[in-house]
């Protein structure tokens, strides 16, 4: 399994960034190699993309998603890929974002940038590309402030680790909507 973790900050509110960052349908104009997203329901997108020469299309379920602290994924078919994204207020017009992608690569070509650090790149400049976008916007395309609660813990299968083990919430930081800093993500 391959993992990425990246962070930037933006000069817009936590608010500002949480809400654009809603707008799936939005992430082509920032996010290279993703060619379109579809928003089926409230928790569900039908993503196409084309990275490094490989197309894919594949279903999204939202697993998790709390405003202005977090929203939290996982591919639908089969074991592809799951990630979070975090946002933590810095001030009034500061926010970092955290990301956080597990995922399987398949192909060699995949395989090999995994090993090489392609997908940490890929992230990085599309987080990049966010602040861009973000910044230069003067403010969100839209909002969804819906909640979504992680299914029940200690349930294995059902979002809890095969381990066992349960995130102890209450390291999770208030303020920033994220974990307190030093605990990952």
């Amino acid at each position: 399994m391959a993992k990425v973790q990246e962070s930037i900050d933006v000069a817009v509110p936590v608010s500002t960034a949480y809400n654009q960052w809603t707008q799936f349908e939005t992430f082509p104009k920032f996010m290279s190699g993703v060619e379109s997203i579809t928003q089926t329901s409230d928790t569900l997108t039908h993503w196409v993309t084309s990275i490094g020469g490989v197309r894919r299309e594949f279903d999204a379920e939202i697993t998790e998603q709390h405003p202005d602290e977090r929203v939290a994924w996982k591919s639908t078919d089969g074991e592809s890929h799951a990630g979070v994204v975090t946002f933590h207020r810095l001030d009034e017009s500061t926010t970092r974002l955290m990301v956080q992608i597990d995922w399987h690569p398949e192909t060699f070509t995949e395989k090999i940038g995994a090993v090489v650090n392609a997908d940490a790149a890929q992230v990085k400049g599309d987080l990049k590309r966010f602040k861009e976008f973000i910044e230069k916007s003067g403010g969100e395309s839209g909002a969804w402030r819906g909640d979504v609660s992680a299914p029940p813990s200690g349930v294995v299968g059902e979002g809890a680790p095969a381990d066992g083990n349960v995130p102890d919430r209450s390291l999770d930081d208030p303020d920033s909507g994220g974990p307190r800093l030093g605990t990952g993500i």
